[in-house]
């Protein structure tokens, strides 16, 4: 019986003993802002349900849920935005791509973009001296609104011919009164 509960407790003081694993430069928060001043640097900037202010430099990637970037720094890597906002002020840079799923993507003065430009059910508003390194992929809504539309239309028709034939069906048993 002793070398059955010895087992648990000998993992159980391994798992507590292991080495946390922990980057110092990296900034992940939830619900709350991330903010980096002008001369400071993060490696990585995750954030869920909160912005990221970057006037500095962002080694790595920058990802955020639920919130906004606003980018005057420069970023070394990729800026991803899922259901928010991109702001990069005059002058700012983006190492890598830059990809914006539901909101809106606004670039300034001299804004560089190294790699890709992807906003996808979002606005893009370009200054005319921003670049793009890479393929900029900016589908207008309709295009994308189209095929769920369609599809929809489609099961539509489909369960009213249904319900129709089933109508026919069931009245098709019953006399009708004579005509008149």
């Amino acid at each position: 019986m002793k070398r059955v509960l010895l087992v648990p407790l000998l993992a159980a003081a391994l798992a507590a003993a292991a080495m946390p694993a922990h980057a110092d430069e990296d900034a992940v928060q939830f619900g709350s802002d991330i903010n980096v001043s002008a001369g400071q640097a993060v490696q990585d900037a995750v954030c869920f349900f909160c912005n990221v202010h970057l006037d500095g430099e962002a080694k790595g990637d920058i990802v955020v849920f639920f919130g906004n970037v606003d980018l005057a720094g420069e970023a070394h890597h990729d800026v991803v935005n899922f259901f928010g906002n991109v702001t990069a002020a005059d002058n700012s840079a983006v190492g890598g791509d830059m990809v914006n799923f539901f909101g809106a993507v606004r670039l300034g003065e001299n804004v560089r973009v190294s790699h890709d430009l992807v906003a996808f059910f979002s606005s893009l508003h370009q200054s005319a001296s921003s670049s793009i390194g890479g393929d900029r992929v900016v589908p207008p809504f309709w295009i994308i609104s189209m095929q769920p539309l369609i599809l929809g239309l489609i099961i539509l028709v489909v369960v009213y011919e249904v319900r129709a034939s089933r109508r026919r069906r069931l009245l098709y048993g019953y006399p009708l009164p004579p005509l008149r």
